[in-house]
């Protein structure tokens, strides 16, 4: 596994943005994705140090993400990780107490890649994404 980012949960994008630039001093964006199949828009964005993250903002009031801040809980959403076999590190989660939330899905911001949850009795929720060689796209802040 690979780490590709942190999810945040956020209102809207700029609220995100700002934030994140602000508290950790994240310097560039990339282009935002509004993702239908998954109800939700983000975007990508990097601090100094290369870590990325990953704002999440819900596209409807159905958003799996609207209910998440209606509850005002997991701001920290989750932790992702690129994978060349969704469905064998599925397994090894699994198989280490973690619960899939969903099935897989396809996401536009990965290429219609497939990605899917898991989460621990702790409530650590991972990420995993089946695109091992995908890099995202910054642009400059001006």
């Amino acid at each position: 596994m690979k780490f590709d980012h942190i999810g945040v949960t956020t209102n809207t994008l700029p609220a995100g943005r700002s934030l994140l630039e602000h508290s950790v001093g994240v310097q560039a964006w990339t282009e935002p994705f509004e993702d239908t199949l998954n109800d939700v828009r983000v975007q990508f964005g990097h601090d100094a140090t290369g870590i990325c993250y990953e704002l999440v903002a819900p596209l409807s009031e159905r958003s799996p993400i609207a209910r998440v801040l209606g509850k005002k809980v997991n701001v920290l959403n989750h932790i992702a990780y690129l994978v060349d076999d969704l469905a064998g590190r599925g397994q090894h989660l699994i198989s280490g107490g973690f619960v899939a939330v969903a099935a897989a899905r396809p996401a536009i911001a990965y290429g219609h890649r497939p990605i899917q949850f898991f989460v621990s009795q702790s409530r650590l929720m991972i990420e995993l994404i089946e695109a091992p060689n995908h890099q995202h796209r910054y642009m400059r802040i001006a």
